[in-house]
């Protein structure tokens, strides 16, 4: 450890998760224990204990405020036995730590005061700092305190294209038209305003990291309304950087989108660990589309590396359809992704949802459904 840069080495000691955490071991392509899973979203609107909380708190006061981050983040991991827990966050908070005019608008999502359009509004712009991020920091201290030794915390973040369709748009967008006129009409501005919001991404990570987090998650929601061409140009670059600015404190880190079916090898080659999969493509397809985008990439390379650890991929859905349904289905998700691992094509998996715990869910349903992951 004496070797190692000392915020990297300071972040390693605080650390508590076991080497051999079913999360940890499947990431890195070993025999986990039991299979691992947790689930996107598993704290939030399904449970009733958050709904509690959130009668008197807003979205982001609960991000900031260091006692309910952690027993938000907390409430999931009790009630399903989950093996990881996921930091409560949103996508916007290194925005708003930094002082970016915005809020979470009920019914609607984050909503920016002022949209980022021109050159002059992104050297506006302000990058977040670490003192702005002292109470995410308390919070994860308090989360790790309540964490078996052999489960996870991941921490989390928007990856740049995903904010930046946040800060052109002004608040969630169905089609991302405006964003994509900037991208393709002035480049040059598209590029300068995902060169000012990858420090704050990798500051908002490494913040996490040296608070003792186990992985983090960089989370594209909106990267599936791209091409591969427009992935490759506008985005990868910037994702790859976040990877290679956090690869240095050695912790899995995880790289997922909604509808990026057709840019999983893309997204892999950015960098991460782990790669996410949506309901969308089954596991052994997803797992091919990867290695053969590695391989391509890296042709001489040993067949290790032209692998990938998997997360995914249970419809949201199936939830509401029954145990028996749902059993079904995790039993067929385990065994393609046992497929690849057995091809080669993948190292590990951890089981998860292809997006999000839906805020209607039976409580119940979802800890049967850790159950029956835990059986394979």
């Amino acid at each position: 450890m004496s070797d190692l840069p000392a915020d990297v080495a300071a972040a390693e000691a605080r650390r508590r998760a076991d080497k051999d955490a079913p999360f940890l071991a499947a990431a890195r392509g070993e025999k986990p224990s039991r299979r691992p899973v947790w689930m996107m979203r598993q704290a939030g609107r399904s449970l009733p204990e958050y709904r509690e909380i959130r009668k008197n708190h807003g979205m982001l006061e609960s991000c900031f405020n260091p006692e309910l981050l952690a027993e938000i983040t907390l409430q999931p991991v009790r009630r399903h036995d989950a093996d990881a827990a996921i930091l409560f966050s949103d996508i916007v908070v290194p925005l708003k730590a930094a002082g970016v005019d915005l809020d979470i608008v009920a019914g609607r999502g984050p909503v920016v005061e002022h949209p980022v359009r021109t050159q002059e509004a992104v050297d506006e712009l302000p990058i977040v700092e670490p003192g702005q991020l002292d109470s995410i920091v308390e919070g994860i201290g308090g989360v790790l305190e309540g964490l078996r030794n052999d489960q996870v915390l991941i921490g989390f973040a928007g990856a740049p294209f995903t904010l930046a369709s946040y800060l052109v748009e002004g608040g969630p967008s169905k089609n991302h038209e405006v964003t994509k006129a900037l991208m393709y009409t002035h480049p040059d501005v598209w590029h300068s305003l995902m060169r000012r919001l990858t420090p704050t991404i990798v500051r908002f990570l490494q913040v996490q990291a040296e608070a003792g987090v186990d992985a983090l998650q960089l989370f594209d929601s909106w990267a599936g309304y791209l091409s591969a061409r427009d992935y490759r140009e506008f985005v990868q670059p910037f994702s790859a950087q976040i990877f290679d600015a956090m690869r240095p404190y050695g912790i899995p880190m995880i790289h997922f989108g909604v509808g990026t079916g057709e840019l999983l090898g893309e997204m892999a080659l950015a960098g991460p660990d782990v790669v996410g999969v949506d309901w969308r493509v089954p596991m052994d397809s997803a797992a091919a589309r990867i290695s053969a985008a590695l391989q391509e990439a890296k042709p001489t390379a040993e067949p290790a590396s032209r692998a990938k650890a998997l997360q995914g991929n249970l419809d949201p859905a199936a939830l509401f359809a029954g145990p028996d349904i749902t059993a079904e289905n995790v039993a067929r998700i385990c065994a393609e992704a046992d497929r690849a691992i057995e091809r080669g094509q993948a190292r590990g998996h951890i089981f998860n949802l292809g997006h999000g715990v839906l805020p209607n869910t039976d409580p119940d349903a979802i800890t049967r459904a850790f159950e029956e992951v835990h059986k394979r």
